[in-house]
Parts: C-alpha cells; sequence; structure tokens
C-alpha cells in the first residue's frame, strides 16, 4: 500500500487535494502526525469525490460490466456442477469454495487493484475465518482466498443477490435470520454438529453489515458463539484499502492497492459463555491494532459490545 512519510506530506498536501491523490498510511506513519496534520490526513483517506473525469468512469462501468458476465459464466457452470451433487451436500459445499477460488480470483484480475496477501502461513488451516467488510470487492476476495472445506455464514437475504446468492444456497452455506437471535443461535448449534463431523471451517463477516466509510464498526456475538460450540481456532483476516477501491453506492473503481492480512490464529478452548463481551472486545482490539488509523472506529469503546447477534 502506498506510503507518505511526514515531510512529504507536508509539502504535497495542497496538490494532493488538487488532483484528488488518495493515499491511507499505516498507523506507524500516521503517528507522527498530531492536531492539525492528523486532522488532514484522515481527511485525506476518508473523503473524496468521484471525479475522475468520464474516461475513467467508462472504464469503471467496462470493468463491471465484465466482472457481473464473467460471474454469470462461471456461475452456470457450477449451478449445473451443484445440481450434479444434490444428493452430497458437503461436496457442494466444497465445489463452491472452488467455484470461489477460480471466480473470485477472475474478478479482482478484472478489477486490477493490485493485492498484498500476507500471512498466508494463516490461510489453510481448519478454523473461524472473520474479516472486516467495507466495499462489494470484500466479497470477491473472501471467495479467493477462503480455504476449500469452509462454509459461509450470512443473513438471509443473500438469496436475493443475482447470482451469486442462488449458487450460495446451491453450495449448502448457512443463511440465518438476524431479526431472531434465537433462531439464528439455533441454526448456528445446527450448522456446528454437521461441519464438526465433516471437519470444515466457518467464514464470517463479524460486523454483520458493510461499513459505510471504511472505519470498523462493533461486532456482533454470532462468531464467539460459534467459537464456543466448535472449540476451533480464530483466524482473523485483516482487509485494508478495499473500500477506497470501490465506496459503497458508487460504480466508480479506483486502482488503489489493497492489503489481506491473516493474522495468527486466536485460540478459543478457555473461551466462556460469562466472558462473550470479554472475548468480542479482545478480537475488536486486535483488528484495531492492526487496520490503518483511517479504518480504525470513531466510536467510544464503551459502544463496542452494544450489539446482539
Amino acid at each position: 500500500m502506498e506510503n507518505t512519510g511526514g515531510g512529504s506530506f507536508l509539502r504535497n498536501r495542497r496538490l494532493e487535494n488538487f488532483l484528488h491523490t488518495n493515499s491511507v498510511p499505516n498507523l506507524r506513519e500516521t503517528q507522527k502526525f498530531s492536531g492539525k496534520d492528523a486532522a488532514a490526513q484522515r481527511f485525506l483517506t476518508d473523503v473524496y469525490v468521484d471525479n475522475d473525469g468520464w474516461i475513467s468512469s467508462l472504464i469503471s462501468c467496462l470493468r463491471i460490466i465484465t466482472c457481473f458476465v464473467t460471474m454469470m459464466f462461471t456461475t452456470f457452470i457450477w449451478a449445473f456442477i451443484m445440481l450434479v451433487l444434490l444428493p452430497w451436500p458437503y461436496q457442494r459445499v466444497r465445489q463452491g469454495n472452488i467455484y470461489g477460488h477460480v471466480t473470485g480470483r477472475l474478478l479482482m484480475w478484472i478489477l486490477g487493484n493490485p493485492v498484498k496477501i500476507e500471512g498466508t502461513e494463516f490461510s489453510n488451516k481448519r478454523a473461524i475465518y472473520i474479516s472486516n467488510h467495507a466495499s462489494p470487492i470484500d466479497i470477491f476476495l473472501i471467495m479467493w482466498l477462503t480455504p476449500t472445506g469452509t462454509v459461509g455464514i450470512a443473513k438471509k437475504e443473500i438469496i436475493w443477490y443475482p447470482l451469486f446468492g442462488q449458487l450460495y444456497v446451491l453450495a449448502n452455506h448457512l443463511r440465518i435470520d438476524r431479526s431472531n437471535p434465537t433462531a439464528a443461535i439455533q441454526s448456528m448449534k445446527e450448522a456446528v454438529n454437521s461441519v464438526m463431523k465433516n471437519e470444515l471451517s466457518f467464514i464470517i463477516f463479524p460486523e454483520g453489515t458493510r461499513s459505510k466509510n471504511g472505519r470498523l464498526l462493533p461486532f456482533k456475538k454470532g462468531f464467539v458463539h460459534l467459537a464456543l460450540q466448535s472449540r476451533l481456532p480464530i483466524v482473523p483476516m485483516v482487509l485494508t484499502g478495499t473500500h477506497l477501491a470501490w465506496r459503497k453506492g458508487s460504480l466508480h473503481i479506483r486502482p488503489t492497492p489493497i492489503t489481506v492480512k491473516y493474522l495468527p490464529p486466536i485460540d478459543t478452548d478457555n473461551w466462556t459463555a460469562d466472558k462473550v463481551d470479554d472475548c468480542i472486545k479482545m478480537v475488536h482490539d486486535t483488528y484495531i491494532e492492526n487496520l490503518p488509523e483511517s479504518q480504525k472506529p470513531v466510536i467510544s469503546e464503551g459502544t463496542l459490545n452494544g450489539s446482539t447477534s
């Protein structure tokens, strides 16, 4: 990811404002700024307007259309495979992961963003994989980078997402009703029993929804309930830069560098039901430590655990 030193930032701040150049500094460099400079840096990394001209907008639209056509093609192929495998639900899970590896990588190649992947030694373990979520690109990355044999957990409305939602259901991934926490927990209990029996993993977005500005949201309790029932370790996947590459509600794709970092597994053997909030805070704090300043939450610490699964 592009980095800008303190002196360079001061010299080029006005030029960057004029050109709408967006660079997301890492935490170490952000700490060099103070007061007025830090506020200016946050403005540059958090706020910009999609006004790079009609040529750039046209290219973005062509990339998005190409992504949709590519996904339609691969979805039809794997939908046929899923129908053949209807009697074998957990083979469909694995085929769904292979579909994701192929399709996700193709879509990221079409979008053209440089992607740096760190911590790959932690990427093939049986675990509960979790990821922050701030852009449609996150979905493509998760499809590509989660290991074969991973069950997704998403809101029940995902079935209405064109192409992807229907294949998600065919691939035997889990949908939960977020409006009914009791039913959601029961669904996860049933899923855990099947996942453990078939030696699979989980992938879940602990925020429960997409961040509008890239900043980390409070975590729901769902991933902790999964850990308590399965005793699988937690492997955090930290995504940076995706909110700048494709902002929510925008059709403008920017060539922003993206980083995906797998963190070391977090052991859950000693987690207990009476310490759910403490577990959430510990994992949330781990994300805060590994996110750049522009993606850290601005909410008060006391509100971190105010959400329910």
